[in-house]
């Protein structure tokens, strides 16, 4: 991940800025319970910054995705990558997504089908709980570059995407959950089965 870091620094740099963690705001903080605005222009240095801060915070904390509500700035924008073992442990095929920076995205479910699975979230550290997602989407977006992103996404992909996109609508996953008794301490895993 560090490496990935470095590819979104902007180019023209004469030397290497130092990133920075940041504060990662938990469920709560006015900054998740509102809709966050459009980036403007993708492409300005200060967005690049705080996706390199973002990269950095989110290796920090070992997460899979981020979205900048998450850090304190009310912007339509997150970072995301699944790796191949994550993949194969939640599908059952592996399907390596390279990290992703989408800017302003925009989801479309592909049908109605939903499928449940655990989800967690660097804003409510220590907890889990079984969610209903749509199992595909298309999404769009841009990129730093402000070129135009369009995939398509299935199963643990497509999961990350939707818990990403939530957090630019002021949504938590516990929000969307159907059976709040699967709510639990990531701690009393295994202790006994979440309930399907």
């Amino acid at each position: 991940m560090r490496g990935a870091a470095v590819l979104y620094r902007a180019r023209d740099q004469g030397h290497i800025s130092p990133m920075a963690i940041l504060k990662i705001a938990r469920m709560g903080h006015p900054v998740l319970r509102r809709p966050a605005q459009p980036v403007e222009d993708p492409t300005a240095p200060e967005v690049r910054r705080l996706v390199a801060d973002m990269l950095e915070t989110m290796e920090d904390a070992g997460g899979t995705g981020l979205a900048a509500p998450q850090v304190h700035v009310p912007l339509r924008l997150v970072i995301f990558f699944v790796s191949g073992d994550r993949s194969a442990r939640e599908d059952e095929e592996s399907l390596e997504v390279p990290l992703t920076v989408l800017v302003n995205p925009k989801l479309e479910p592909l049908g109605e089908d939903k499928v449940d699975g655990i989800e967690a979230c660097l804003s409510l550290p220590g907890l889990a709980g079984r969610v209903p997602r749509f199992r595909a989407l298309r999404y769009s977006g841009l990129d730093l570059e402000g070129n135009r992103i369009e995939r398509e996404a299935e199963g643990f992909h497509a999961r990350v995407v939707q818990h990403e996109c939530d957090h630019l609508d002021g949504i938590l996953y516990p929000q969307r959950m159907t059976d709040l008794s699967t709510l639990t301490f990531t701690t009393e895993f295994g202790k006994d089965p979440i309930p399907e």
